[in-house]
């Protein structure tokens, strides 16, 4: 073994085969989808920040979940755009090794706060009178604290366990981005360990948290239900709808991917399911909140109109 290892300075992400014409197509598309993500959930946090009526726990877990969404679309979405124009550009081994960190740990990130949203949610509707008690503004800074520092140290047991491994060649990853089991596939060495500590990382940041959500969710529904007004229960459930399409969104994607059966094609499969993954949920999620969340559409429209009373003032003098 030790004859054929090299040592690997850089990688060439192979992305998806495409023609030119196809390449440039998709460029504009991903680049307008890119411009979108950042834009809804840019406009998210900024209303939160600034809107008095919105610094709620609902609201301050929602702006988390948006910066963190920003985070995830700009650490894989530029070098998937510059792939797509020039195909044969490498990525450094370190930056690519920085890619999968952070990769993994803003996927660890989301699951804990979707879990904390979950929370908030099943305090908020079955336990309204003792709400502002338990979600006090210093459990959701701890809360959020929490979710961040955690998040790290499933990606820090990867890497620990990633770096020593030889790479020995070929240098092409089979992926868009600098995803780890694509890695694992060009080391020269028995990946089997690291293998079964995905599966377990897998089972625990994914499975877990969904479990919680679906106990969450089940008190939830059994409160609702017992709600006597229609327009009661139609309230309570448009609070949890928006929650429930995002958490369907991001883990059923990463189930299928990290803790699904491997048959067919995985890694063709895993390609356009990560590319959803780190492109269009991050995009859509604001989207779903913002059309289905009163608060939010109020609370731009006020952002908007004091824009436009502020630009005819302006215009007067």
């Amino acid at each position: 073994m030790g004859g054929n290892q090299t040592s690997v300075t850089e990688f060439l992400l192979v992305g998806f085969p495409l023609s030119p014409g196809m390449r440039v197509l998709l460029f504009g598309v991903f680049s307008v989808c890119y411009a979108l993500t950042l834009l809804g959930n840019g406009v998210i946090v900024g209303l939160i920040s600034l809107d008095s009526r919105l610094h709620t726990p609902m609201y301050f877990f929602l702006s988390q979940l948006a910066t963190v969404d920003i985070a995830y679309a700009c650490n894989t979405v530029p070098q998937m755009l510059v792939n797509l124009l020039r195909p044969a550009q490498p990525i450094s081994f370190a930056g690519c090794i920085i890619q999968t960190f952070l990769f993994l740990i803003f996927a660890a990130i989301e699951c804990l706060l979707l879990v904390v949203m979950s929370f908030d949610r099943y305090v908020a509707i079955c336990l309204p009178l003792r709400y502002s008690t338990i979600m006090s503004w210093r459990v959701c800074v701890t809360l959020a604290v929490t979710c961040w520092t955690i998040g790290v140290l499933p990606a820090l047991v990867h890497m620990v366990l990633l770096l020593p491994l030889p790479f020995c060649g070929p240098q092409k990853v089979n992926h868009f981005l600098c995803e780890l089991l694509a890695l694992l596939k060009l080391t020269c060495a028995d990946t089997q360990l690291n293998e079964d500590v995905i599966m377990v990382a897998g089972v625990l940041v994914l499975v877990g948290p969904v479990s919680t959500i679906v106990v969450s969710y089940g008190h939830i529904l059994c409160a609702i239900l017992k709600i006597q007004s229609a327009e009661g229960r139609r309230k309570a459930f448009s609070t949890c709808s928006s929650h429930l399409c995002v958490v369907g969104l991001f883990f059923g994607t990463a189930i299928i991917i990290y803790v699904g059966p491997q048959h067919g094609e995985p890694q063709k499969r895993n390609k356009y399911l990560h590319l959803f993954h780190s492109l269009f949920s991050p995009m859509l999620n604001p989207l779903i909140y913002s059309l289905r969340n009163r608060d939010v559409n109020a609370a731009l429209r006020r952002r908007l109109k004091r824009r436009d009373c502020h630009e005819s003032l302006t215009d007067k003098k």
